[in-house]
């Protein structure tokens, strides 16, 4: 068994997955060996900038969470604040980088948060207002302990001298104020003409300020008089983000898709890079390098990284970034040994859940278009698909070649299912739902009436009626003539559904955080299953009827008992959203996506997570167990592997022949009989492996 010291962290093993969502903010650690990353996928990464690898992931969700607004890392780089919109306030978290435990949580009102910066020692945080008054909260105690008054506008951007005895703050009133730290007194305004204050920073040596504006000036200004020194336009927009080298001779600038260097001296333009848009931005504490988020602009999806450029060459470093996408949907075989999986990118993966082997990935919607929906055939052998890119895909299981596309709808397609006969299918999608001839791919019938944004389909057990969910509410329809049965009142916030076995009742998973139990005839909710903090993207049933499963955008999935209404266990182990849930056909396995790239396999009696398969860009793929035993297409898709004990980062080279076991990743997918798997485990010395790859190095 691994071993380590007292006070010494364990050894991790960690997959390089990055950000699902776009990205902002991002920060370098004060002595530029790390940076912080924020997304809207709930997630902020800390990353290694020697070796473009992920040290540790914190995850956020709190039910009305908007994204991360800011990180910042003390002066030492211990501590890690956060900023999280929630409602109408900012949730402030503080966090221990090294070990990832967070450490002191309080609220700040949201219109507090429009800046932040952390004193130089560390002891306070300085929050910018809507109403141009900047707030000094106590990190100890999170309390308000001083206000400063002086601006007439919103606060919009804050810095520190280097000695951390001054601050200075820029402004939508167009005013620069200079503050004394201590006493939280105005020291003085900078004069002359300006606008609105997007950016300020101190020179290295805290004698000038630099400053951007929204109309795309950049200014010099003297600190110790507040006069101008110079103004130049960076002539290309909004000025985001300013900065200074090191040594201070050199300034740096961000608006829009560009980067610009100039002599401080001179004023006059060094270098221009020109990328795709590189909003969120920053240079590390030398001067030297930046980082950039660049963004491809693809159908229905924005792939972003990070590239890390060296200012003086303009050359590009290295990319920051993870291949695995965004799972969406899943689905069983009938047999209960393959489940398709389909999301962001173009690819569906077939996945042998037995061995945890990838066996099929079949390849044919539009680059980076999003399928939303998979579904096998009740025989297994034919694979649809539902995408983004108004298509419809079908493909023979067998031999991983399509057979068919599907151009019928007008708008995308959010939802496919076979009907019981396997003879035929429904799509639905933003405009409509239509049933179709599997064979001929023929449209049989447009259903009648205008259904609004679907978002889900559920066929009745007998397969004669399909309830659809969407933006115009939940409407029971007859599948052969297409014909609306019934509309229920209520339910246009729900995300997906499904039929309990009886046909009679169906469970509706709700973006209000709840579960719902419908009874069809009638129309009335029958029960309300609470518990998770955020959405329900997903539910389903067991082949029994007695148990739902839900996941949600809290990273999380439940399992219901149905006659009492109570929750049995919640799985946890996603690092983001979970999209789709699904049970096997003896109901004793649970199937989960998510929006962090993986298909986790769990035993739906104990809640033991058993195994979590991820697909990457191209023909990698790879399938790990709780335990760091794993099975993957090739060495090169390992390297999407790598160790980290606190703040240090090791390749996995070295752990490769002692985890490499497909061999026990199929034991613990038949959920370990023979114990074979926790024997291994308790042998396996990651301490040692460690050690001996730092003797190496």
């Amino acid at each position: 068994m691994s071993q380590h010291l007292p006070g010494q962290e364990p050894v991790r093993i960690v997959l390089q997955s990055g950000h699902s969502g776009s990205v902002y903010p991002i920060a370098f650690s004060p002595g530029g060996s790390f940076v912080l990353s924020g997304s809207d996928d709930g997630t902020i990464i800390l990353w290694d900038v020697a070796s473009g690898r992920e040290i540790r992931t914190w995850t956020f969700f709190t039910g009305d969470a908007d994204s991360v607004r800011e990180v910042e890392l003390s002066p030492d780089g211990r501590t890690l604040l956060t900023m999280w919109q929630e409602s109408y306030d900012y949730t402030i978290r503080l966090w221990d980088v090294a070990s990832g435990q967070e450490l002191k949580t309080f609220t700040v009102p949201s219109d507090e948060g429009t800046s932040v910066a952390l004193s130089p020692d560390g002891s306070a945080a300085f929050f910018g207002s809507e109403d141009g008054t900047i707030k000094l909260w106590d990190i100890a105690s999170g309390c308000q302990i001083r206000i400063l008054k002086g601006h007439s506008d919103e606060v919009t951007s804050f810095a520190f001298s280097p000695d951390g005895r001054t601050a200075l703050s820029g402004s939508d009133d167009g005013t620069i104020k200079l503050w004394e730290v201590v006493s939280g007194c105005e020291i003085k305004t900078f004069t002359g003409p300006s606008d609105d204050i997007r950016s300020v920073a101190f020179s290295p040596d805290g004698r000038i300020a630099l400053s951007g504006s929204r109309t795309g000036t950049i200014k010099f200004w003297d600190v110790a008089s507040g006069h101008e020194i110079r103004a130049i336009s960076a002539d290309s927009g909004v000025v985001w983000s300013v900065a200074f080298s090191l040594d201070g001779h050199t300034a740096i600038s961000l608006s829009g898709k560009t980067i610009k260097l100039w002599d401080v001296a001179s004023g006059r333009e060094l270098r221009t890079f020109t990328r795709q848009d590189i909003t969120p931005f920053a240079v590390s504490p030398d001067g030297c390098t930046a980082l950039a988020c660049s963004q491809i602009v693809l159908p229905n999806r924005v792939d972003e990284t990070f590239k890390l450029w060296d200012l003086a060459s303009g050359r590009e470093l290295r990319t920051l970034t993870g291949d695995s996408r965004c799972v969406i949907s899943v689905a069983v075989s009938p047999d209960g040994r393959t489940v398709l999986s389909g999301g962001y990118g173009e690819a569906i993966s077939l996945w042998d859940v037995t061995s945890g082997r990838r066996l099929k990935a079949f390849s044919r919607h539009s680059r980076g278009a999003r399928v939303a929906s998979v579904a096998l055939s009740p025989d297994g052998r034919t694979a649809v698909s539902g995408s983004y890119d108004k298509t419809v895909g079908l493909w023979d299981v067998a031999s991983g070649q399509e057979v068919g596309t599907i151009a019928g709808h007008s708008n995308p397609v959010e939802a496919v299912r076979f009907l019981s006969d396997g003879r035929t299918f429904l799509s639905g999608g933003w405009d409509e739902i239509k049933l179709w001839d599997l064979a001929s791919r023929q449209e049989l019938k447009a259903f009648t009436r205008p259904t609004g944004w679907v978002k889900a389909l559920a066929l009745s057990p007998d397969g004669r009626t399909v309830l659809s969910a969407g933006y115009k509410g939940i409407k029971l329809w007859n599948v052969r003539t297409g014909r609306e049965l019934k509309t229920f009142t209520g339910g246009t916030s729900i995300s997906s559904i499904a039929f309990l076995p009886d046909g009679c009742t169906a469970l509706l998973g709700d973006y209000d955080g709840a579960v719902r139990l419908w009874d069809l005839a009638s129309g009335c909710e029958l029960k309300t299953l609470t518990g998770h903090s955020g959405g329900v993207w997903s539910v389903a049933f067991s082949p029994d009827g007695r148990t739902a499963l839900s996941g949600s955008e809290d990273n999380t999935v439940k399992l219901w008992n149905i006659t009492s209404g109570c929750e049995l266990m919640t799985l946890t182990g996603h690092s983001n959203g979970v999209t789709s849930v699904a049970f096997s056909p003896d109901g004793c396995t649970v199937l989960s996506a998510s929006a962090d790239g993986s298909v986790r396999v769990w035993d739906s009696a104990t809640g033991t997570e058993r195994a979590s398969m991820v697909a990457f860009e191209g023909d990698a793929w790879l399938t790990i167990t709780p335990e760091g035993f794993f099975e993957a297409s090739s060495p090169k898709a390992a390297q999407h592997l790598h160790l980290v004990r606190g703040l240090d980062v090791s390749p996995f080279d070295r752990a490769y022949d002692a985890l490499y076991r497909p061999d026990l990743v199929r034991e613990k997918l038949a959920g370990d009989p023979d114990g074979k798997v926790k024997a291994a485990a308790a042998q396996l010395d990651l301490d040692g492996i460690w050690q001996d790859a730092q003797r190496r190095e």
